[in-house]
């Protein structure tokens, strides 16, 4: 059983920059596309971004492009997720998630993935 932790969150102001990271433990992880989803208070959970599981494609939503990064290294199987220019709109609890393996395509639908973190929280301050 995959079990995923994420950690690096926190309160910083508006334009200042967080990395996320998620570590895995157990199961398969490197060889599994991985993705970013957040949900803020009051609204549903919203893909974030997605790697695949060499490191080559990435996603964006359209609301984060340009300005977060996800990264991964296998080696030490942890993703991360470096976010800069933060915006209040950025606030919520930050979840990591296990997708396809070997994926051809990445996915922004919280369908494809099967293992989830617990979250942690980023508060972005005006």
């Amino acid at each position: 059983q995959v079990q995923l932790v994420e950690s690096g969150g926190g309160l910083v102001q508006a334009g200042g920059s967080l990395r996320l990271s998620c570590a895995a433990s157990g199961g398969t992880f490197s060889s599994h596309d991985v993705g970013w989803f957040r949900q803020a208070p009051g609204k549903e959970r919203e893909f974030v971004a997605a790697i695949n599981w060499i490191g080559m494609k990435t996603l964006y939503a359209d609301s984060v492009k340009d300005r977060f990064a996800i990264l991964r290294d296998n080696s030490l199987n942890t993703v991360y997720l470096e976010m800069n220019r933060l915006k209040p709109e950025d606030t919520a609890v930050y979840y990591c998630a296990r997708g396809t393996q070997y994926g051809r395509s990445l996915a922004p639908i919280e369908r494809e993935y099967d293992y989830w973190g617990q979250g942690t929280q980023v508060t972005v301050s005006p």
